[in-house]
């Protein structure tokens, strides 16, 4: 994965737990790098070693911890400099999720050889859709589900993200069940959170 995964990590330990339990967890994860460079593609295990760490510094289960992660990442990645993509991508979640690919596409000019999920949504009607996600990389449903609970966030909605089926469980994807239900402002609009 890329540097700025990680960083995305230490960032939401450093703000959420210390510098402290940050160098407690990179000791624990066996990482000796002092940075991590944004731009720069680490081993995934270094960033799953982070996440195994974590778990055993705070105590908490890794789904809940990568949860966390995903929601987190949504306003991490945004204040890092990719909000305008984000907004070239949808002005609601269903139509920002259908372009997800594109956006990825979008990145992988930045990041070269990133290798990107893919994601197919399925229209169930104007609050509800089905997300199916696919990845090369193992056990981040929990993730996905995080990111679904930001992007609600983001597009002022209350997203309630169910997880219908998984790879763990012999399917060549996971799928969600996502209800996006509009959060109306004080203005009447429901629409990207401006920032």
């Amino acid at each position: 994965m890329y540097g700025l995964v990680n960083l995305a990590v230490q960032d939401l330990v450093t703000k959420n737990f210390g510098e402290e339990t940050w160098c407690r967890i990179k000791a624990r994860a066996g990482v000796e790098e002092d940075a991590f460079l944004r731009l720069t593609q680490y081993p995934d295990k270094l960033t799953y070693d982070l996440v195994g760490a974590a778990c055993a510094e705070l105590g908490a289960d890794a789904s809940d911890i990568l949860r966390t992660f995903g929601k987190f990442w949504i306003g991490f990645a945004m204040k890092e400099g990719y909000r305008e993509l984000f907004l070239i991508s949808g002005r609601d979640m269903k139509t920002f999720l259908a372009n997800l690919d594109n956006l990825h596409a979008r990145l992988g000019m930045t990041f070269v050889g990133m290798d990107a999920p893919s994601f197919v949504v399925v229209d169930k009607g104007p609050d509800e859709l089905e997300l199916q996600y696919y990845s090369s990389r193992p056990g981040l449903t929990p993730f996905v589900q995080g990111l679904l609970e930001g992007l609600g966030e983001v597009f002022r909605c209350r997203v309630e993200a169910t997880i219908v089926s998984t790879r763990a469980e012999g399917h060549d994807h996971d799928t969600f069940h996502v209800r996006c239900t509009p959060i109306v402002a004080a203005d009447g609009a429901a629409s990207l959170k401006g920032g």
